[in-house]
């Protein structure tokens, strides 16, 4: 067991106030408060002082916390099995999800790219492109 102030911890408190608490509670507020400095100090060497309106990313870089193995593990087993589950569509719908959510495309660019004059197929076919991805993401989150 180990006694923390609060005050160190919570910018509320004005006054020292000591509880005991677990060890892993603890170390867990200590750890938290050396990867603060840490970004802290990323932001100070790299000049990051720049406002998230500029959208040069510095700044979001920097004060981005790296994910755990175990969410970057899970976040490449989802991706793999979304890449996979496109590949089993038919090859208009694959195509054309893979413009309108990984490109950025929007309908008009699509139907541009593909030659068509008709909004409407090219949102009938994503729309049900994302339904059956839909029911095989289901399966795999289950």
């Amino acid at each position: 067991m180990k006694r923390i102030n609060l005050k160190d911890i919570y910018p509320f408190y004005t006054e020292d106030c000591f509880i005991t608490v677990e060890d892993a509670v603890a170390d867990t507020f200590d750890e938290c408060r050396k990867q603060e400095q840490s970004c802290e100090r990323k932001v100070f060497r790299h000049r990051a002082y720049y406002s998230l309106d500029r959208n040069d990313g510095i700044e979001n870089s920097m004060l981005r916390k790296s994910d755990s193995q175990y969410e970057a593990y899970e976040r490449k087993q989802f991706n793999k099995h979304l890449y996979l589950a496109i590949l089993r569509l038919p090859e208009k719908q694959a195509k054309r999800i893979y413009a309108h959510f990984f490109l950025g495309m929007n309908l008009s660019e699509i139907t541009r790219a593909e030659g068509i004059s008709c909004h409407k197929s090219i949102k009938g076919s994503i729309e049900a492109g994302l339904a059956a991805l839909k029911k095989d993401l289901i399966n795999f989150c289950d």
